[in-house]
């Protein structure tokens, strides 16, 4: 059975950054599921979704948090399966004490980390994490890569035409 990837929010305020997420994981086909669950305020249904993260065929977790950001700590305590996390950007300062909260993990619990608000790369990370084991999904990677590459140079190509008149 393909892995798939699990996305959790400590709150559905964080659903229109990580659809971002959501929406690169269904390009790649790669099987997702998405949550809200909050390591604050349902702490045992957190328990409860990470410790049944294999049954599901979830091999990695991309879970974002704002503020505290404990979520994506807490899940990486839980499992074994690799997690990503996401700063959510907060009014008060900005995702930077979420980034903060997420990168500082202790020793033995790690958590990659993407930008405030970098659930797109966060899929592709995790696309690229699946596609070592998967050569169909390494191909398709490597193709929107391609495809990004000619779009900066198509970008570039335009902006080194002479003007008109010069």
């Amino acid at each position: 059975m393909k892995k798939g990837v699990s996305i959790i929010m400590g709150s559905k305020s964080d659903l229109p950054v990580m659809q971002k997420a959501e929406n690169i994981l269904k390009e790649f086909v790669v099987p997702c599921e998405i949550r809200a669950l909050s390591a604050h305020r349902t702490p045992d249904l957190v328990r409860e979704y990470a410790a049944g993260l294999g049954e599901r065929g979830m091999g990695i977790v991309i879970a974002a948090a704002g503020m505290a950001a404990h979520l994506p700590g807490v899940v990486a305590g839980l499992t074994t399966a690799p997690v990503i996390g996401v700063p959510i950007e907060s009014a008060g300062l900005g995702g930077l004490d979420a980034l903060l909260s997420i990168v500082q993990m202790p020793p033995g619990i790690p958590v990659a980390t993407v930008t405030v608000g970098g659930a797109k790369n966060a899929a592709l990370l995790a696309v690229a994490m699946l596609a070592v084991a998967d050569d169909q999904l390494a191909d398709k990677l490597e193709e929107y890569r391609t495809t990004m590459r000619t779009a900066v140079q198509n970008a570039d190509a335009e902006l080194c035409k002479p003007a008109k008149g010069a």
